[in-house]
């Protein structure tokens, strides 16, 4: 069987007007990345991103300057645009710069939004499940041997719960677990995708690189 490594893209810069590249410690954790590919031997022969800038600088830094293929399938949900949904008179300062209030409230979003609420909101939740697949089936559909994404966490959190044959709810369960610069691989074979592992961070647990571990 072929191989999948889906990668979440480094830490990103949370908080600040352009979320969409990466931080200091979003290139290390990146840099870290490649290396542990390249220690484990592990090369892959075909490289996919999203079209997001915070996905591109990931595979930049982990090493991989050859060209690469692009699939919208693989980007993030609009995070911001399900927020401003939700709260149409402004999103509360709170939900803005507290990280813990902010997921809490985000987790609550979601559960919303794929209970079919939000509908004013710029893609549905049917929408995002039907892309996230056609980007996990583009990236099967191959003679490759490993391939290699770099996605965000939403993404990865449902490639994994429809891999299991999940509830939806399970999606954002994985996704808050997502940590920046992890591997989630899977097998495939003639159509079929099977998960192998989720969440690895071989790179950063160790003592030296703690430090570096994010989630967003």
């Amino acid at each position: 069987m072929a191989e999948l490594i889906v990668v979440r893209h480094g830490q990103a810069a949370f908080g600040q007007d352009n979320y969409d590249q990466l931080s200091d410690v979003g290139h290390q954790q990146s840099q870290l990345a490649g290396k542990a590919l390249a220690d484990m031997g592990w090369v892959p022969d075909r490289l996919i991103t999203g079209t997001l800038t915070r996905q591109r600088d990931t595979l930049s830094s982990m090493g991989f300057n050859d060209s690469h293929e692009e699939h919208a399938g693989f980007n993030e949900y609009d995070f911001h645009n399900l927020l401003q949904t939700r709260f149409p008179s402004g999103v509360p300062d709170l939900v803005i710069g507290d990280r813990k209030v902010h997921f809490r409230t985000l987790r609550e979003t979601i559960l919303e939004w794929q209970d079919g609420g939000l509908h004013a909101a710029s893609e549905s939740w049917i929408d995002f499940s039907a892309r996230v697949a056609a980007a996990r089936a583009f990236a099967a559909d191959t003679d490759a041997r490993r391939v290699l994404v770099v996605s965000s966490g939403g993404p990865i959190g449902q490639m994994t719960a429809n891999s299991l044959n999940a509830p939806d709810p399970m999606m954002m369960e994985l996704n808050l677990q997502v940590k920046n610069a992890s591997f989630t691989k899977f097998i495939f074979s003639k159509g079929r995708v099977f998960l192998q592992g989720f969440n690895a961070t071989p790179h950063l647990d160790v003592s030296e690189n703690a430090h570096l571990l994010t989630y967003s």
